[in-house]
Order: C-alpha cells, then sequence, then structure tokens
C-alpha cells in the first residue's frame, strides 16, 4: 500500500469514528437553533474559524442569513440571533469574549467544541461535543489521531457543517440544481 493510500486512509477511518460519535440530538438542536435565528454569526480562530467560515457559506447557500465575526459587513447581533462558537478547548480567549458579549445581547450561543467541562460553558446555551482528542490536557476521552496537533477536530467541524446543510436539503426537499442560484458568479 503506498504512502499515500495509508494516510488517507487512516484520515477517513479517523473522521468516521468521530463524526459517527456525534450526539444525533445535539445536531438537532442545533439545526432548531439556526432556522429560529434571524441571523447566524461564526466566531472561531485559526483553522477552526476557516471550517465556520465553510460553514457559513453553505448555509449562505441554503438562505441562511450568516456573518462572520469581525467582517466589515457585520451587522448587530440581537436577541433573535445566534452565535455559532467553534473552540475545541472552549477556553480559547477571542471566541470566550465574543460569546460573553452575544449574552450582553441576549443572543443563543452555540458552543461546538471537544471539551464539555470548559469556560465556555458559562456563556453557551447549547453544546455539541465533537469527540476528536489526542490532548493529553483534555479530560475527557476522545478518538485518537495519528493526525498532527487538532487537525481532526478541525476536519470534523466541517464535514459536521457539511452534514447539517445536508439534513436541512433534505428536510425542505430543496431541488440541488436551485442551489447554484445562490453560488458566487464575480470570480
Amino acid at each position: 500500500m503506498s504512502k499515500y493510500n495509508e494516510a488517507q486512509k487512516d484520515i477517513i477511518k479517523e473522521l468516521g469514528e468521530t463524526l459517527g460519535k456525534v450526539n444525533a440530538d445535539e445536531v438537532n438542536k442545533l439545526i432548531e437553533e439556526i432556522k429560529k435565528a434571524e441571523k447566524v454569526f461564526f466566531v472561531g480562530v485559526g483553522r477552526v474559524l476557516l471550517s465556520l467560515k465553510s460553514v457559513a457559506k453553505r448555509l449562505a447557500h441554503l438562505g441562511v442569513d450568516c456573518y462572520i465575526v469581525g467582517q466589515i459587513t457585520e451587522p448587530a447581533i440581537t436577541e433573535d440571533d445566534l452565535l455559532i462558537v467553534g473552540s475545541g478547548s472552549g477556553g480559547t480567549a477571542f471566541p470566550l469574549a465574543i460569546a460573553e458579549k452575544a449574552k450582553q445581547y441576549n443572543a443563543t450561543v452555540f458552543h461546538i467544541g471537544r471539551n464539555p467541562n470548559c469556560p465556555m460553558n458559562e456563556f453557551s446555551d447549547f453544546f455539541i461535543r465533537i469527540p476528536a482528542s489526542n490532548d493529553p490536557d483534555l479530560p475527557v476521552e476522545g478518538v485518537d489521531s495519528v493526525q498532527p496537533m487538532t487537525s481532526l477536530f478541525e476536519q470534523s467541524l466541517l464535514l459536521l457543517g457539511d452534514t447539517i446543510a445536508l439534513m436541512m436539503v433534505r428536510e425542505k426537499n430543496i431541488d440541488m440544481e436551485s442551489l447554484w442560484q445562490y453560488h458566487a458568479n464575480l470570480e
């Protein structure tokens, strides 16, 4: 077996195991909150933010009014809105500060992370655990990974977003071809 085939099989196996352990009821709750919200905001840092940007773009294709915290056209958050926080540890300073600020405006905060016992709990209304962890400092068991650092969490976050989008497409019985009208066309 080639080194490429071996590596991709390891990654696909890890992703399947990790996503298979995500709580479906928590995912359904997130979809419910997305559908209720007037606007959906996303916050994270680093590679987590890159995954969240992809999720926001996909949900925008489905007609969800999405914003990345800090983008120049970001509107005010209100009590009718949802903030989705991506933070594996749940202790990253910037997402914590933004979640605290969102709660000051009575927005709903949904944390997606690896650690259910974290500082983000103080500001989160809901939580989805992605059990991707090879972090020796994390007190909960997760899927061991051969990948560097927190790659498995970031990949799983992206695929969780795509899973949610597909669930919403199926629930609304959306014609896939019709979604192309929302694709960027100034490229």
